[in-house]
């Protein structure tokens, strides 16, 4: 499949690739708002065996911080779909996270016949209900004791949080024009003090298997927003998890993964 692209516009977004397998249909992976790529780590570890994973920056974070345009969930949308196209990847199982699962359910929302199957974690979309106050803090900190400061509210209070996270995330936001474009994309996927919803009953009657995995203990997006949805959609519910199950409880979420993907 051919693209044509303005010149400035890179081909697709940075990612980090890992398994073996060149032959069964890839899993994509997309972080959540103000992650990157190498939060998926573990998760494509504990798959390489059995996966091909690709996991993408989304534009205005990681190294796609000077994407072209930056924004809100269809924005990152477009660009991951343009990605696709680049790397040739013609179907895909997809994962997202937070921010990112938003982007995956947009994703198949518009070319359903390319995803093999939609794993949300934590998505965003599924509620008015938001935890605005934090996300704006969140978007606005750059120092590694700020960080520190606030990232234990994304998960249990239960976690003991990796030291390193604080610093990975300092690290990112040194880059010219980061926190620059984490304040701009917050405004964006916010709603005042609440967030954009999705089309759920569109996401229920997708033609593919969807699953859904939310920690009991989210501090971001309330669990609450799992409850009622359509049984052609899979609720997996963790406890003693916050808002970070891939990280907080990553043998789970490959689990289920593997589940959903056939493992191949």
């Amino acid at each position: 499949m051919s693209i044509s692209l303005k010149p400035d516009v890179p081909a697709h977004l940075p990612y980090a690739e890992q398994g073996t397998d060149q032959t069964g249909t890839p899993l994509v992976l997309l972080h959540g708002f103000g992650g990157d790529r190498q939060g998926w780590l573990n998760i494509q570890t504990g798959l390489s065996t059995r996966l091909r994973s690709i996991a993408f920056d989304l534009p205005g974070h990681g190294t796609a911080v000077g994407w072209p345009r930056i924004g809100n969930a269809g924005i990152s949308a477009k660009a991951v779909s343009q990605s696709l196209d680049a790397l040739e990847l013609e179907k895909v199982h997809l994962a997202g996270h937070s921010m990112g699962g938003a982007v995956a359910a947009l994703i198949a929302l518009r070319m359903p016949e390319r995803i093999a199957s939609l794993t949300l974690v934590g998505p965003g979309g599924f509620g008015p209900q938001i935890n605005a106050d934090l996300l704006r803090r969140y978007a606005s900190a750059a120092e590694e004791d700020e960080l520190a400061a606030l990232l234990p509210e994304f998960f249990a209070p239960s976690f003991r949080m990796p030291h390193q996270l604080a610093r990975h995330a300092s690290e990112a936001r040194s880059r010219p024009g980061a926190v620059e474009a984490l304040q701009e994309i917050v405004e964006e996927i916010l709603d005042g003090d609440g967030q954009k919803t999705l089309p759920l009953g569109d996401v229920a009657a997708l033609p593919l298997p969807v699953q859904v995995i939310w920690g009991l203990e989210d501090g971001v997006l309330p669990v609450s927003q799992s409850a009622g949805l359509p049984d052609s959609i899979a609720v997996h519910r963790l406890a003693d998890t916050g808002h970070m199950p891939h990280l907080e409880q990553p043998r789970d979420v490959i689990r289920l993964i593997a589940e959903i993907t056939g493992g191949r």
